[in-house]
């Protein structure tokens, strides 16, 4: 049974607590007040739905460019399920459990805000299959990003029916077989529902949440890597000064400098000087990194805006006496920042690569490649060439997708966001991003123990001892692809603190 935990309600839910939530094993729980706003809102709908003669978009209309298509009074029901079976037509690789779980919870908090027109019976079934641990299996190909996430919300949809697959117990099984042995019933859907369940961005803010916290890992990750190199290389200490940042004025460079500089000034410098000014990707990285981290930040505000607003089509205003249609559904408000955050992550893979690539140089005292007998040993070399292929992948992947659309639904939906694929490529990206950093980890730490006398910091020195105790210095050459595979789950594990 789980234990009391996410309580939807009128309050504003911040990004970070919402997914702490969600991945924990909490139940999910709608506050009174918003479960009474979803009953007037839904008796509102039925009241306008018998007084009034009126066409209502996919209320009482068939759906896209068949909007024009009034249907009987007694089709309705079969209308809202004939929606979401048509649309569950998702391909390509499974969304990851932890986002699916995002993808539920995110629907839920959108459903219960009382402007959907949908019986609090659907919103109850959705936290009975989430609290049961049933979570649906979705597809990561198959939404434009407009009209909603239309394909993986309809997956998302499907165990409600009692169709389609559901992750349960660690496996994958029909939803139909894993209800029955819980003795949870299917729901019939009501009018409005199923269009209310797919017309929705969470798709592609759940990709967007989960972005953003491993971003703000990934970028404190990146400071402590990169402290480990310039203090290896035997760098000038001066590029990280406050009073240089207080001059450019950015808050992002600011903010990494003085986390670099607190690592620097606590660690034993080289008693060499190797050069008057230290190359790019160690002098810059305040400049690099407060870039990224000001994108990030600026994607963290549009995501968590996201996540508190209501983007389903049409809209019922019950206090206002209005059914509205729009387009909320639309999600180029996430599709740019999704595009950008992967830009900015890629750049702190790049410049990572880039300090890999001066520490195996066989500059400043270090053998070429970090190798003992080098000739004999290759040491470092191809984990270099490595991380260049990833680092290339990566610049591939940052083509936006948000530049992109394709007409569909016979011309009604002619302009649409592709949020969706700028959601699961920067994913992509993330995960390379975590390469690049284990690789420059890797190298970094054999270039300190190569070194002598040098006094790390206490929180650099802890990070690389327990590195130690997993992944031995590299005296001859081994086979080194489980050594990076061993070190991306070390970084991943770390607690990060700045």
């Amino acid at each position: 049974m789980k234990e009391e935990g996410l309580l939807i309600s009128e309050d504003h839910h911040s990004l970070m607590n919402f997914w702490d939530h969600v991945q924990s094993n909490v139940s999910i729980a709608i506050h009174p007040i918003l479960q009474e706003k979803v009953k007037k809102n839904r008796t509102y709908l039925e009241h306008r739905l018998s007084v009034k003669d009126e066409a209502l978009y996919g209320i009482n209309t068939g759906f896209g460019s068949l909007c024009n298509v009034e249907i009987p009074l007694s089709d309705l029901a079969k209308l809202q399920h004939n929606l979401v079976v048509s649309h569950a037509c998702g391909l390509g690789d499974l969304v990851p459990l932890e986002i699916v779980k995002l993808i539920v919870s995110l629907k839920i908090n959108n459903l219960s805000q009382g402007y959907s027109g949908v019986r609090l019976k659907l919103l109850e079934k959705l936290m009975e299959l989430y609290n049961a641990n049933v979570f649906p299996v979705i597809y990561q190909l198959g939404s434009l990003g407009a009209s909603g996430d239309l394909a993986p919300l309809a997956h998302m949809s499907l165990p409600l029916l009692g169709l389609g697959e559901v992750h349960y117990g660690g496996k994958i099984l029909p939803a139909s077989k894993v209800l029955t042995s819980l003795n949870i019933e299917s729901l019939e859907l009501s009018f409005k529902e199923g269009l209310a369940l797919l017309n929705g961005t969470q798709f592609s803010l759940a990709y967007g949440v989960y972005s953003i916290v491993h971003s703000r890992r990934i970028i404190n990750l990146a400071n402590q890597i990169a402290a480990m190199s310039l203090i290896a290389f035997g760098c000038k200490k001066d590029p990280f000064h406050p009073s240089l940042q207080r001059i450019r004025k950015h808050e992002g460079q600011i903010s990494i400098a003085k986390h670099i500089f607190e690592l620097l000034s606590e660690s034993s410098s080289l008693n060499k000087e190797y050069s008057v000014q230290d190359p790019y990707s160690f002098r810059c990285i305040p400049q690099v990194h407060g870039a990224s981290l000001m994108a990030i930040e600026h994607a963290a505000d549009i995501f968590e805006n996201e996540m508190n607003a209501v983007t389903d089509n049409p809209n019922v205003l019950d206090k206002e006496d209005l059914i509205l249609i729009g387009g909320n559904f639309h999600a180029q408000i996430l599709a740019l920042p999704l595009d950008y955050l992967a830009i900015a992550l890629s750049e702190l893979g790049s410049i990572s690569e880039r300090r890999s690539f001066q520490l195996i140089n066989g500059d400043r005292d270090l053998p070429s490649y970090l190798a003992k007998n080098p000739g004999l040993n290759s040491g470092f070399m191809i984990c270099q060439y490595t991380a260049a292929s990833v680092a290339s992948q990566n610049k591939q992947f940052c083509t936006p997708a948000s530049i992109d659309s394709i007409v569909s639904s016979k011309g009604q939906e002619d302009h649409v966001s592709m949020a969706a694929n700028a959601g699961t490529k920067l994913y992509k990206v993330i995960e390379n991003v975590y390469r690049l950093l284990a690789i420059e980890w890797m190298i970094a730490s054999q270039a300190i123990d190569l070194r002598e006398k040098l006094q790390l910091c206490p929180v650099l020195d802890k990070m690389h001892k327990s590195y130690r105790k997993i992944i031995p210095p590299l005296d001859g050459d081994r086979y080194l692809s489980p050594d990076i595979t061993k070190t991306i789950e070390f970084l991943k594990k770390q607690d990060i603190i700045h």
